[in-house]
């Protein structure tokens, strides 16, 4: 990182969200937060400061040269020097700190936490804290047996092996996952599992050695009862990496996959037939919001590199930062990111107070505004960066992709919207909503419209009486 030094990771200027203030929205909270808390912000922002600053730009070299040595760059394996990160994570107690058990910590309290981590991914990496594992590990530690424990969630809490997530398919559109169609199907001790998967990430990378596969079981009884998840270990027999996936045209770690007739030990069914949903559920509730929390922090960085760029860049006879429409989008930046911060903690407090499924609808609330704000604010710090913003010189086009991507990961925008949707409309008409909507009473009064019988739902149709 340009302006840092080598040996203390100290620059010319304070990195971020790295400070000892606390976010401003995050006062209103104080009350609600821990001494661990404040114990484990600092800790972790001194963690980041003296051992990871460092260490970018050997990520970066070792990353780069990696990839150009092998034969595909998403076949590359992990930088050596992100393990001697690992090291300095768990030496510090740092490691899987997304989990509760290890954090101590409430949703509320990880939330500044997350965005910190959205500003440093090495920091997230070195602490074990990136997704898709983080979301299959929690679906090992709540469901999974003690030897299923055992054989997958140990290697995975000590960063030996990677995970993927294998749901999405090309076939159906799994943003409705009654939708999926790969089948498991059980044949004595084992399972045959049947099906074609896609943007299934960091299956491709060497590390991955195991899959959580969601298919059906079942097409008979309540459609909800008819999916299961299972362990699936990578290297079986009928498994078939067809390609790397692209986003934006870049290729990625995302994989798309045949399973074909692939026998599973029994043994690796999570919860038992028929409790896919039920696990999803609790994996997709903190993997959502942990998104969003990160988010927030890539809108920090995004707003961070307009206000280095205009301040020592010159147009029409000025500094950048004197133009009246630099001041406004600046301005509206801070006035974003601060109700995208209130949401996010909301939805934590409500998760922390009545869990994720009750806390459901307010975290869909912040998934779909959370990369919304976000990406727009990239888009301006890009116009505002000109041709160097878009060039491989900036990080600003690849956080752009990743935050796109965003908005379609763990469920895409109209799926939440329908969520928030669905929720309001459990309210029932009001006096108010009357007054306010107005009647126009020539209708009534000379009748024309009688003979009309509109088709309608019941609660259209309770409306129409007011």
């Amino acid at each position: 990182m340009a302006g840092l030094d080598a040996k203390t990771g100290k620059g010319h200027h304070e990195f971020g969200l790295l400070k000892d203030e606390l976010p401003r929205e995050l006062e209103m909270f104080k009350g609600r937060l821990s001494p661990r808390f404040f114990e484990m912000r600092k800790k972790i922002i001194s963690f980041i400061k003296e051992d990871i600053l460092p260490e970018m730009d050997t990520y970066a070299r070792q990353k780069a040269q990696l990839e150009k040595e092998a034969e595909h760059s998403t076949l590359a394996p992990e930088p050596p020097i992100l393990k001697v990160c690992r090291e300095k994570a768990r030496a510090r107690g740092l490691m899987n700190f997304f989990l509760p058990e290890v954090c101590k910590l409430t949703v509320l309290e990880y939330s500044p936490i997350a965005e910190i981590l959205g500003t440093v991914p090495l920091a997230n990496y070195a602490m074990n804290c990136s997704a898709p594992d983080t979301g299959n590990m929690e679906v090992l530690e709540r469901y999974g047996t003690p030897e299923q424990k055992r054989q997958w969630l140990e290697p995975l809490l000590e960063g030996k092996i990677r995970s993927a997530f294998a749901m999405t398919e090309p076939g159906v559109a799994s943003s409705d996952a009654t939708n999926i169609c790969s089948t498991i199907t059980r044949d004595g001790s084992d399972y045959i599992i049947n099906g074609h998967k896609w943007y299934i990430s960091g299956a491709i990378r060497p590390e991955c050695k195991v899959f959580i596969f969601l298919g059906r079981n079942s097409f008979e009884g309540p459609i909800h009862r008819q999916h299961s998840m299972m362990i699936v270990p990578k290297d079986l027999p009928g498994i078939k990496i067809l390609r790397p996936l692209a986003v934006f045209g870049h290729e990625h770690d995302h994989a798309e996959i045949i399973f074909d007739n692939v026998r599973v030990p029994a043994a690796n069914m999570l919860l038992g037939e028929g409790k896919g949903f039920e696990i999803a559920q609790g994996r997709l509730g903190p993997g959502r919001i942990h998104h969003c929390m990160r988010t927030i922090g890539v809108a920090e960085a995004a707003l961070d590199s307009i206000l280095f760029r205009v301040q020592g860049r010159h147009a029409f006879g000025s500094v950048l930062a004197k133009k009246d429409t630099i001041r406004q989008q600046i301005a509206e930046a801070r006035l974003d990111i601060t109700k995208s911060r209130l949401l996010c903690y909301m939805a934590a407090c409500e998760a922390d107070d009545k869990g994720f499924k009750a806390a459901r609808t307010a975290i869909s609330m912040t998934k779909v505004d959370a990369p919304r704000m976000c990406l727009a604010l990239l888009d301006n710090a890009i116009q505002i960066h000109g041709a160097h913003g878009i060039s491989q010189d900036s990080h600003l086009s690849d956080l752009f992709a990743n935050i796109r991507t965003l908005r379609v990961a763990d469920g895409p925008d109209i799926v939440h919207l329908n969520t928030i949707a669905k929720e309001e409309l459990k309210r029932k008409p009001t006096t108010l909503g009357m007054t306010v909507s107005g009647i126009n009473t020539n209708i009534e009064k000379y009748g024309k419209f009688k003979h009309h019988k509109p088709i309608i739902g019941k609660r259209g149709a309770m409306i129409s009486r007011l």
